[in-house]
């Protein structure tokens, strides 16, 4: 999972940001400016965010730093 951001995890399961924001019980909005490095997870959401992309929770957090770096 190394190098991948939230948006290659997302596209990597064939998931639109609507269908995200629905597994999460967020909104597109959210997982858009997740997605662009514009707001941060919060741990419940990242939880959420692994076991939909079916990795750990620190791919999430590197996925994470990546988009903002």
């Amino acid at each position: 999972m190394k190098d991948k951001t939230l948006k290659n995890l997302r596209e990597d399961k064939g998931l639109t940001q609507k269908q995200v924001a629905k597994l999460t019980g967020t909104t597109v909005t959210f997982i858009s400016l997740l997605e662009n490095g514009k707001r941060n997870a919060s741990d419940n959401t990242k939880r959420k965010l692994a076991k939909i992309y079916d990795c750990e929770v620190i791919d999430i957090f590197l996925a994470l730093q990546l988009t903002i770096g």
